[in-house]
């Protein structure tokens, strides 16, 4: 399934992921309030490195969580605590709405997408990093991972001047614009479906200047690592894991 894109605007022992659930998944964190918003905080309290997770438009799916779960737990490397803020404020894209196959979805789509435009936490993110900070204080780096409509809160903020980030993912990221690499300092992994314009990505890979680690998975939807995953199918699960793999090794390599 396609997203309606926003009208406005490796070591080999690194990380031993656990088995993926693939329906009724009971996620290992809590929720707390932290920069003003709901976070779900998973992981170790004594880590020094923290992941701040953007999700994709549908807010705290398990698969998502799951997720969260699986990159503050499975590298025996580093251990991460992992942040999942709440840039919705409770009142994430209803999935009934996809596909947007009326023109009333269409028009409650495009009214959504207006009120939540990634630039918002983009900008928000550097006062979101200090306000963890200020509750986390053992923790002295951070890192972050997009998914989707996250993918590009995730571009946009690494390319600004404020960046707080020392690497980055993004997960099947809406929007790509390989532009952005170009402004990009730190290591940055890119993981495209095969629904996802390949031309932009071969682009945004031939921009960046950093380590990176750009890769497509062909027979995996828009959306596979976070809330568009189909669990119960093998396949999905396997690239799934593998997607989480990538990234822990590509965090484990070149986390400075």
């Amino acid at each position: 399934m396609s997203t309606m894109r926003a009208t406005h605007g490796h070591s080999q022992a690194c990380c031993n992921i656990p088995p993926v659930v693939s329906s009724g998944y009971v996620p290992k964190g809590s929720y707390e309030q932290l920069g003003g918003m709901k976070t779900y905080v998973t992981g170790p309290e004594e880590t020094t490195r923290g992941i701040v997770a953007v999700f994709d438009i549908f807010g705290y799916f398990e698969q998502t969580l799951q997720g969260a779960d699986i990159l503050a737990t499975s590298d025996h490397h580093h251990k991460y605590k992992v942040f999942i803020p709440d840039w919705f404020n409770g009142s994430p894209c209803p999935p009934e709405w996809y596909p947007p196959d009326s023109v009333q979805k269409q028009k409650d789509l495009g009214e959504w997408f207006g009120e939540h435009m990634p630039q918002g936490p983009a900008a928000a993110l550097p006062k979101y990093i200090s306000d963890l900070e200020a509750a986390n204080p053992s923790i002295t780096s951070w890192g972050l991972i997009g998914y989707c409509w996250g993918g590009k809160v995730a571009e946009i903020v690494t390319s600004s001047e404020d960046n707080p980030f020392k690497i980055a993912a993004a997960c099947h990221p809406a929007m790509v614009d390989p532009s952005g690499a170009e402004k990009i300092p730190v290591p940055y992994i890119l993981l495209a479906s095969g629904e996802d314009p390949a031309e932009d990505v071969k682009r945004f890979e031939s921009n960046l200047k950093v380590p990176h680690h750009v890769e497509i998975f062909e027979d995996q939807v828009h959306g596979w690592m976070a809330a568009r995953a189909d669990l119960s199918n093998p396949r999905v699960q396997e690239e799934y894991s593998r997607g989480y793999k990538t990234v822990l090794e590509f965090f484990d390599k070149h986390w400075a």
